[in-house]
């Protein structure tokens, strides 16, 4: 598979709401997705931690590129949209920067499933996401 890096943060610009929340795709290939966010003021929530939905959209994200991979480097057959996820928060980040690497668990003629880890630069595990996709053929 050719994958051409450029060209996918290019494509990705057009998932507006991540990349507006300030989701940056680190790297990509096809056993792992890596993405990041640096975390400023707007994604604290009321209490002064990060919210939820902040991690949730870095998680997702990285899901979103890698279970499109094939069809965005041109030998998919269509595109993969979530079909559901189930995110659980294991510790509030203590860093600056929140770094979601995915990995495929299974992939089927219509069905993926992937997991994403979130983890904050010193170390700690900050949440944990399981992504289904259906696979959409075009």
């Amino acid at each position: 598979m050719d994958i051409n890096l450029e060209k996918i943060r290019e494509l990705f610009k057009g998932d507006r709401f991540a990349t507006d929340a300030g989701v940056f795709i680190e790297s990509v290939d096809t056993d792992e997705v890596v993405c990041s966010l640096r975390l400023d003021e707007r994604h604290m929530n009321m209490a002064g931690v990060v919210q939820g939905g902040a991690i949730f959209t870095l998680a997702d994200l990285a899901f979103a590129v890698h279970s499109n991979l094939a069809f965005v480097c041109g030998e998919g057959e269509g595109i993969t949209l979530g079909q559901s996820c189930n995110i659980s928060y294991l510790k509030s980040p203590k860093g600056e920067i929140l770094t979601a690497r995915s990995k495929c668990i299974s992939s089927g003629r219509s069905m993926s499933v992937y997991q994403i880890s979130v983890s904050d630069n010193l170390g700690n595990a900050v949440a944990a996401m399981t992504g289904n996709g259906f696979h959409i053929r075009k």
